[in-house]
């Protein structure tokens, strides 16, 4: 649905082309002092700006309403919201009778019987993941992490030197790439996580794929894995902290973290969005047609998205932190 979280939740409002998007942070401990800094230095992270990427250009100036007196949170809930205010609504109105092929154009028509807002992909636009931004950044603030991201590849492209000059030729080709972005967390305890149902990974998993693009999530050395022995891919435990050899487990064991690294690597998909001209169905003439989709998108949207892996990592993390303080004794 739109919230996520048990002691430490967020519930996500708004749509690409509406007056403001935003989120209700609620759990945040009362007494951490707001790092107004950390916020803005995050959601630059996210701005536009770099070949491969889109000509929308938003301030992303953040509001914030309630949960803060004299820089510190109360322990109320916080409210942060964005004001939407660079949008061309025009691009889309063409894509209620052929939905974009990659989108949820047609899925989204169809659950709400066409009374969802289409424009600039409405609920299922990137656009939401500011305010997901703002959130981790809150997340950060309570929580004694170290967290970092790295692009690992974009496209075919794995000498990120020459990432410029790759992206210039698949702009002109009026095409996209995805791409793989790795992130990793250092100082994590062991003991977040919970068997079963809740274990570490599974609640990575289920944030991760929440974010739009996001095809593909492995722990540590995830899918590689299926080139090692048993005996090579077990982590042996050198010392009494649980410090292990190596990190094929990226982490986490049992569903549990185990005091190393927590590395994850996501697979972002090319973004659906192209300029070269498609092939797909018009339901209002009933026959398959050539759709020039139009409008700002990213060609490489792995460019920007890092942050965001990030801090909805952060989201995760600060709510498996609150649980484990619980049960500490």
């Amino acid at each position: 649905m739109n919230s996520y979280g048990t002691l430490f939740k967020i519930t996500l409002y708004g749509e690409s082309h509406q007056d403001a998007i935003g989120v209700v942070i609620d759990g945040m401990p009362s007494g951490i002092k707001v790092d107004y800094e950390l916020i803005d230095k995050d959601l630059a992270k996210r701005k536009p700006g770099k070949v491969g990427t889109t000509p929308r250009k938003e301030t992303d100036q953040v509001i914030l309403t309630s949960g803060i007196f004299n820089d510190y949170t109360t322990g109320s809930p916080i409210h942060a919201m964005i004001k939407n205010e660079n949008t061309q609504s025009k691009d889309y109105a063409h894509l209620v009778s052929q939905p974009r092929p990659g989108h949820a154009d047609f899925t989204a028509k169809v659950k709400y019987h066409g009374f969802h807002d289409y424009r600039g992909g409405g609920r299922f636009s990137g656009r939401l993941t500011a305010p997901l931004v703002v959130a981790g950044s809150f997340a950060k603030m309570m929580t004694p992490f170290e967290y970092e991201h790295q692009i690992l590849q974009v496209g075919s492209l794995t000498d990120l030197s020459q990432l410029d000059a790759y992206l210039l030729e698949v702009t002109k080709k009026g095409e996209s790439v995805g791409g793989i972005i790795q992130l990793t967390v250092k100082n994590i305890p062991v003991g977040l996580g919970e068997p079963m149902f809740s274990k570490l990974e599974s609640e990575i998993g289920k944030m991760l794929f929440s974010i739009p693009a996001v095809k593909g999530v492995s722990i540590g050395t995830g899918f590689e894995g299926v080139h090692l022995m048993g005996s090579e891919f077990n982590d042996a435990i050198i010392d009494e902290t649980g410090r292990t050899k190596t990190n094929h487990s990226g982490g986490i064991s049992g569903g549990i973290s185990n005091g190393n690294d927590l590395v994850v690597k996501v697979f972002i998909k090319p973004t659906s969005s192209v300029q070269t001209a498609q092939e797909t169905f018009d339901f209002e003439n009933q026959e398959i047609k050539k759709l020039v989709i139009g409008g700002r998108h990213d060609v490489a949207i792995v460019r920007r998205v890092g942050i965001v892996l990030e801090n909805v990592l952060a989201i995760v993390l600060a709510d498996q932190y609150l649980m484990y303080k619980a049960y500490q004794k």
